[in-house]
């Protein structure tokens, strides 16, 4: 449920996105919040300006708070976005531990108003094989 101080931090993401656009960076923004509504941290995507197909708000919040929270902090945030997370935002959400997610646009309505952000190829991918071999760091590592 959508509280009017969730639609308060999520107006903020969404000014973060149109600074970004005055600024010449696509138009995404983010920020995360404390379990108190504390903001701690803002961000806004800069994949062009930094020639980083990763520097999206999401994942560079995602990755502050995983180097900088510990996780019991990290599980009481919310990360307030003015679009809904991509495959690589949303996984990179999920392992550093994040509590919460709300979003302004849906991936849908974000592909209504650009119908280009939705035209992703798709990869073939192939696997698993060699399980023998590539078994063996795996094991290596986690059976110290």
């Amino acid at each position: 449920m959508i509280t009017p101080t969730d639609e308060g931090l999520l107006r903020r993401a969404v000014e973060i996105a149109a600074h970004a656009v005055s600024l010449g960076d696509a138009p995404y923004g983010s920020l995360l919040a404390g379990p108190d509504g504390t903001i701690l941290a803002e961000a806004h995507n800069t994949v062009r300006r930094d020639e980083d197909i990763t520097a999206h708000p999401e994942l560079k919040l995602a990755r502050w708070a995983a180097r900088e929270l510990d996780p019991d902090t990290a599980a009481r945030t919310t990360l307030y976005t003015s679009c809904e997370p991509c495959g690589m935002c949303a996984g990179a959400i999920v392992r550093s531990g994040l509590g919460r997610v709300v979003h302004a646009l849906s991936t849908a309505q974000l592909v209504e108003l650009n119908p280009d952000s939705g035209a992703w190829p798709a990869v073939v991918q192939d696997g698993p094989a060699l399980f023998d071999e590539a078994r063996v760091p795996i094991v290596t590592y986690y059976r110290r």
